[in-house]
């Protein structure tokens, strides 16, 4: 009787997500985890330590496009139809579509909401541009062209967002996070912070809302920007270096930001802090298309002319003779030259999965630099979703378990590379996020739970908000 009478009201429900924030931070003090700063984190370590919380499973691929997405609607990232930023639109060689907001055809939490009739407030959540209307405001991501576009809804919201800046322009990402210029990229990160934190406050101040989310991208940006100035295990660490502070001082900053927020929240609310995925240590980058090439699986018409890195879209491959190619990113996309699938097919339908499960296990048999088993993983697709929508990658490759980035171009002087093709890069993406549930009506007591999967927490926010739960939801409700 009293748990029924305790879940009976609807709550409001407050959501900070942290791109890229990891377990070992969060959940540790630097005694227990060389990463953990729970410690000189007091607002977050009390909703942990009064909480409900644990590692959350992200989306393989663990990365931002699709991971937030498939947090927001409880759909597997074969279910939503995309699988990265950037996708094959069709079987040709060449066209890509990119995953906006246009892409995404499953409700979000906020419009089941709207749907219900409840009010929402949504602050750079990735994948909310172009603007699509619902009961509420919404400003959008770091994924957003400029905000000389729509970047609100409503429009007239940017105006509000202006007074409230004093004219600063909003930024809805850091203009360049891979750069060598370390000072610059820590100012751009804390500019970028201070003002969205100023919007929000302002938003929880003068806007109605049932449900409030905010995404800060700052912390991804630290993580790959600074990661090997902090974590000691780091291959390019240097200790005493004058950076070692800045990803633990940037935690602080958001921690007393944080603070603040809890304090203009009343006792009707929920507050749960989630990210899509966690950071780890990139030890360097495989030369996917490159080592294709070497073991004859790619064949290019002519010899690159190599004066510097040249993106795979730049060089002439021979498809008639190309039985696979790959694209780069933190994890590697790897595609089939299929017969009646690709137009100029080499591999014979019948042939597929033999040559598919071929490839999978050389990958799994890659060994490192050193000669030492590099421990990468492939997936296949139709073993990891409920159902492969549009064009999926015919593997999914996870170098040296993400400790590895996948390297797209040609031009590297070998297939084990320690400088990234897009620019600096320290860390990659950890397959566990974070997941903490605080109520201020019912102290948890610090309750350490496994097994929770970042499609878990659509369904219990909706759970929360007393509606109904969409039945095409994948994920489970957090039991409280």
């Amino acid at each position: 009787m009293i748990k029924l009478f305790r879940h009976r009201k609807p709550r409001k429900v407050f959501v900070v997500g942290l791109d890229c924030a990891p377990p070992a931070v969060m959940f540790h003090t630097g005694a227990e985890n060389p990463f953990g700063l729970k410690d000189q984190l007091p607002n977050l370590a009390r909703l942990v330590d009064e909480g409900i919380y644990g590692p959350l499973s992200s989306s393989i691929p663990c990365i931002t496009v699709p991971a937030w997405t498939s947090m927001l609607s409880s759909k597997d990232p074969g279910m939503l139809g995309f699988y990265g930023f950037r996708n094959r639109a069709d079987h040709s060689y060449d066209r890509m579509t990119i995953a906006t907001a246009n892409a995404i055809h499953e409700k979000r939490v906020w419009e089941v909401l709207s749907e219900a009739g409840k009010e929402s407030t949504i602050v750079g959540v990735p994948q909310t541009y172009p603007i699509k209307p619902f009961k509420g405001q919404l400003i959008s991501s770091f994924l957003t062209p400029s905000t000389q576009r729509q970047y609100t809804h409503p429009n007239e919201l940017r105006y509000e967002i202006d007074r409230v800046l004093e004219g600063r322009q909003y930024d809805v990402d850091v203009p360049q996070f891979r750069t060598e210029d370390k000072d610059f990229l820590l100012q751009q990160i804390q500019d970028m912070t201070e003002k969205r934190f100023a919007v929000i406050k302002y938003l929880l101040r003068q806007k109605p809302w049932e449900f409030f989310m905010f995404v800060e991208i700052g912390l991804d940006r630290i993580h790959h920007g600074m990661w090997s100035f902090w974590a000691q295990d780091h291959p390019k660490h240097e200790p005493g270096n004058p950076y070692q502070n800045a990803i633990p001082d940037y935690y602080r900053y958001l921690d007393r930001e944080i603070g603040e927020i809890l304090g203009m929240l009343d006792d009707d609310t929920v507050v749960l802090v989630v990210s899509d995925h966690g950071a780890k240590t990139m030890e360097g980058g495989f030369v996917v298309n490159e080592w294709l090439r070497r073991d004859g699986w790619l064949v290019l018409k002519e010899e690159p002319q190599y004066e510097g890195i040249i993106p795979f879209e730049k060089v002439e491959v021979d498809w008639e003779k190309t039985t696979a190619w790959g694209a780069g990113g933190y994890y590697a996309r790897l595609f089939l030259n299929v017969e009646g699938r690709e137009s100029q097919g080499k591999i014979p339908a019948g042939d597929y999965e033999k040559v598919r499960d071929e490839l999978k296990e050389m990958i799994e048999a890659l060994p490192d630099h050193e000669g030492k088993p590099m421990g990468s993983v492939a997936f296949k697709p139709e073993e990891l979703y409920r159902e492969v929508r549009n064009v999926a990658p015919d593997l999914m490759v996870y170098f040296g378990n993400l400790r590895w980035r996948s390297l797209g171009s040609f031009g590297l002087p070998d297939i084990y590379s320690f400088e990234n093709d897009m620019g600096p890069d320290d860390a990659n993406h950890a397959q566990n996020g974070v997941f903490v549930l605080w109520d201020p009506r019912q102290n948890y007591g610090g309750r350490y739970v496994e097994g929770l999967q970042l499609m878990d927490v659509a369904p219990t926010v909706l759970d929360l908000m007393k509606v109904q739960v969409p039945p095409d939801m994948q994920g489970k409700i957090v039991q409280r």
